[in-house]
Protein backbone atom coordinates (compact mmCIF):
# COMPACT_ATOMS: atom_id res chain seq x y z
CA UNK A 1 0.00 0.00 0.00
CA UNK A 2 1.71 3.31 -1.41
CA UNK A 3 1.81 5.85 1.99
CA UNK A 4 0.95 8.94 -0.64
CA UNK A 5 -2.28 7.15 -1.26
CA UNK A 6 -3.54 6.85 2.34
CA UNK A 7 -5.91 8.87 3.80
CA UNK A 8 -3.76 10.18 7.20
CA UNK A 9 -6.67 12.81 8.28
CA UNK A 10 -7.29 10.94 11.95
CA UNK A 11 -11.00 12.34 11.61
CA UNK A 12 -11.67 10.87 8.57
CA UNK A 13 -13.95 8.20 7.85
CA UNK A 14 -11.84 6.91 5.06
CA UNK A 15 -8.66 6.81 7.30
CA UNK A 16 -5.74 4.13 6.19
CA UNK A 17 -8.33 3.68 3.14
CA UNK A 18 -6.94 3.80 -0.60
CA UNK A 19 -7.62 7.13 -2.31
CA UNK A 20 -7.43 7.68 -6.02
CA UNK A 21 -5.64 10.67 -6.28
CA UNK A 22 -5.12 10.51 -10.16
CA UNK A 23 -8.31 12.33 -11.11
CA UNK A 24 -7.42 15.57 -12.68
CA UNK A 25 -9.16 17.94 -10.23
CA UNK A 26 -8.75 20.59 -13.07
CA UNK A 27 -12.14 19.95 -14.19
CA UNK A 28 -13.94 20.22 -11.53
CA UNK A 29 -16.53 23.35 -10.88
CA UNK A 30 -15.51 24.38 -6.99
CA UNK A 31 -18.37 26.12 -5.37
CA UNK A 32 -18.21 30.05 -5.74
CA UNK A 33 -15.35 30.13 -8.44
CA UNK A 34 -15.59 33.00 -10.33
CA UNK A 35 -17.12 32.20 -13.66
CA UNK A 36 -19.26 29.37 -12.93
CA UNK A 37 -23.17 29.23 -13.96
CA UNK A 38 -23.92 29.85 -10.42
CA UNK A 39 -22.01 32.74 -10.07
CA UNK A 40 -21.30 34.74 -12.72
CA UNK A 41 -19.18 36.98 -13.37
CA UNK A 42 -19.26 40.99 -11.66
CA UNK A 43 -20.00 43.44 -15.20
CA UNK A 44 -16.24 44.64 -16.10
CA UNK A 45 -14.22 42.05 -14.47
CA UNK A 46 -12.81 39.43 -16.88
CA UNK A 47 -12.33 35.67 -16.21
CA UNK A 48 -8.18 36.56 -15.72
CA UNK A 49 -9.02 39.20 -13.15
CA UNK A 50 -11.31 36.81 -11.32
CA UNK A 51 -8.75 33.73 -11.13
CA UNK A 52 -6.10 36.25 -9.75
CA UNK A 53 -8.76 37.66 -7.03
CA UNK A 54 -9.75 33.92 -6.66
CA UNK A 55 -5.87 32.63 -6.18
CA UNK A 56 -5.34 36.02 -4.12
CA UNK A 57 -8.39 35.10 -1.55
CA UNK A 58 -6.65 31.81 -1.20
CA UNK A 59 -4.26 32.75 -0.09
CA UNK A 60 -5.03 35.47 1.97
CA UNK A 61 -7.48 33.11 3.84
CA UNK A 62 -4.41 30.39 4.03
CA UNK A 63 -2.31 33.43 6.01
CA UNK A 64 -5.54 33.92 7.91
CA UNK A 65 -5.48 30.37 9.21
CA UNK A 66 -2.05 30.69 9.98
CA UNK A 67 -2.02 33.46 12.10
CA UNK A 68 -4.83 31.84 13.96
CA UNK A 69 -2.40 28.99 14.39
CA UNK A 70 0.32 31.28 15.86
CA UNK A 71 -2.19 33.07 17.87
CA UNK A 72 -2.95 29.48 19.68
CA UNK A 73 0.11 28.66 19.47
CA UNK A 74 0.88 31.89 21.57
CA UNK A 75 -1.48 32.08 23.74
CA UNK A 76 -1.28 28.84 25.19
CA UNK A 77 2.43 29.52 25.84
CA UNK A 78 1.79 32.63 27.22
CA UNK A 79 -0.83 30.31 29.75
CA UNK A 80 1.96 27.77 30.14
CA UNK A 81 3.85 31.53 31.88
CA UNK A 82 1.58 32.23 34.05
CA UNK A 83 1.12 28.77 35.46
CA UNK A 84 5.08 29.12 36.04
CA UNK A 85 4.65 32.25 37.67
CA UNK A 86 1.68 30.96 39.81
CA UNK A 87 -0.81 32.97 37.99
CA UNK A 88 -3.99 31.79 38.04
CA UNK A 89 -7.61 32.95 35.90
CA UNK A 90 -9.39 33.59 39.37
CA UNK A 91 -6.28 36.06 40.49
CA UNK A 92 -6.59 38.04 36.78
CA UNK A 93 -9.69 38.51 37.01
CA UNK A 94 -9.20 40.02 40.54
CA UNK A 95 -7.02 42.38 39.01
CA UNK A 96 -8.97 43.38 36.25
CA UNK A 97 -11.87 43.90 38.66
CA UNK A 98 -9.54 46.02 40.51
CA UNK A 99 -8.42 47.88 38.46
CA UNK A 100 -11.52 48.32 36.52
CA UNK A 101 -13.48 50.00 39.67
CA UNK A 102 -9.99 52.35 40.15
CA UNK A 103 -10.87 53.43 36.80
CA UNK A 104 -14.16 53.89 37.84
CA UNK A 105 -13.40 55.98 40.93
CA UNK A 106 -11.38 58.36 38.77
CA UNK A 107 -13.33 58.79 35.96
CA UNK A 108 -15.05 62.08 35.41
CA UNK A 109 -18.71 60.85 35.63
CA UNK A 110 -17.62 58.64 39.12
CA UNK A 111 -16.21 62.32 40.20
CA UNK A 112 -19.22 64.83 39.20
CA UNK A 113 -21.97 61.79 40.39
CA UNK A 114 -20.10 62.11 44.09
CA UNK A 115 -19.73 65.74 44.42
CA UNK A 116 -23.47 65.49 43.73
CA UNK A 117 -24.38 63.38 46.42
CA UNK A 118 -22.40 65.13 48.50
CA UNK A 119 -24.12 68.09 47.86
CA UNK A 120 -27.39 66.75 48.23
CA UNK A 121 -26.20 65.61 51.79
CA UNK A 122 -25.25 68.67 52.70
CA UNK A 123 -28.57 70.57 51.38
CA UNK A 124 -31.03 71.95 54.07
CA UNK A 125 -33.72 69.62 52.36
CA UNK A 126 -31.89 66.63 53.34
CA UNK A 127 -31.42 67.72 56.98
CA UNK A 128 -34.67 68.27 56.86
CA UNK A 129 -35.60 65.22 56.22
CA UNK A 130 -32.92 63.18 58.14
CA UNK A 131 -34.16 65.05 60.95
CA UNK A 132 -37.83 64.13 60.51
CA UNK A 133 -37.34 61.02 59.80
CA UNK A 134 -35.41 60.42 62.97
CA UNK A 135 -38.30 61.99 64.99
CA UNK A 136 -40.91 59.46 63.48
CA UNK A 137 -38.56 56.73 64.27
CA UNK A 138 -38.66 57.86 68.04
CA UNK A 139 -42.07 58.44 68.28
CA UNK A 140 -42.67 55.37 66.81
CA UNK A 141 -40.55 53.82 69.08
CA UNK A 142 -41.88 55.35 72.03
CA UNK A 143 -45.62 54.50 70.48
CA UNK A 144 -44.82 50.71 70.89
CA UNK A 145 -42.65 50.94 74.56
CA UNK A 146 -46.21 52.22 75.86
CA UNK A 147 -48.68 50.04 73.76
CA UNK A 148 -46.36 47.68 75.52
CA UNK A 149 -46.47 48.72 79.05
CA UNK A 150 -50.14 49.44 78.60
CA UNK A 151 -51.05 45.61 77.46
CA UNK A 152 -48.63 44.21 80.22
CA UNK A 153 -50.81 46.33 82.78
CA UNK A 154 -53.99 45.17 81.53
CA UNK A 155 -52.79 41.37 81.70
CA UNK A 156 -51.53 41.74 85.64
CA UNK A 157 -54.63 43.64 86.50
CA UNK A 158 -56.72 40.84 84.66
CA UNK A 159 -54.48 37.79 86.56
CA UNK A 160 -55.14 39.58 89.81
CA UNK A 161 -59.02 40.16 89.11
CA UNK A 162 -61.27 37.77 91.18
CA UNK A 163 -63.06 36.08 87.93
CA UNK A 164 -59.55 35.20 86.77
CA UNK A 165 -58.74 33.52 89.89
CA UNK A 166 -61.95 31.96 89.86
CA UNK A 167 -61.36 30.36 86.68
CA UNK A 168 -57.83 29.64 87.42
CA UNK A 169 -59.16 27.64 90.60
CA UNK A 170 -61.74 26.02 88.54
CA UNK A 171 -58.72 25.07 85.97
CA UNK A 172 -56.82 23.68 88.88
CA UNK A 173 -59.77 21.58 90.07
CA UNK A 174 -60.71 19.84 87.26
CA UNK A 175 -56.73 18.98 86.42
CA UNK A 176 -56.56 17.21 90.38
CA UNK A 177 -59.48 15.34 89.02
CA UNK A 178 -58.18 14.28 86.01
CA UNK A 179 -55.17 13.91 86.21
CA UNK A 180 -55.09 13.21 90.23
CA UNK A 181 -52.03 13.50 92.88
CA UNK A 182 -49.19 12.44 90.01
CA UNK A 183 -50.10 16.07 88.34
CA UNK A 184 -47.91 17.24 89.70
CA UNK A 185 -44.95 15.28 89.39
CA UNK A 186 -45.51 13.31 92.52
CA UNK A 187 -45.47 9.86 92.10
CA UNK A 188 -47.58 7.77 94.76
CA UNK A 189 -47.06 4.21 94.60
CA UNK A 190 -49.59 1.77 96.22
CA UNK A 191 -48.51 -1.17 98.61
CA UNK A 192 -49.75 -3.43 96.24
CA UNK A 193 -48.78 -2.33 92.79
CA UNK A 194 -45.59 -4.82 91.61
CA UNK A 195 -45.37 -2.92 88.49
CA UNK A 196 -42.57 -0.36 88.64
CA UNK A 197 -43.40 2.72 87.07
CA UNK A 198 -41.86 3.55 84.13
CA UNK A 199 -39.83 7.38 83.82
CA UNK A 200 -39.92 7.16 79.85
CA UNK A 201 -42.94 5.57 78.73
CA UNK A 202 -43.49 4.48 74.84
CA UNK A 203 -46.09 6.74 73.79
Amino acid sequence: MDPASQDINLNSPNKGLNVDRSDNLADVQVEGAAGSPAHPLPPGLTVEEAEELHIELIKVEEEINTLRQVLSAKERHASELKRKLGLSPLNELKQNITKSWQDVQTSQAYQSASATLEDIAQSEAYKKTQETLSEAGQKTSAAFNTLGTAISRRLGDMRNSPTFKSFEDKVGNLKHKVVGPRGNGDTVSSPTDTTPTQENPPF
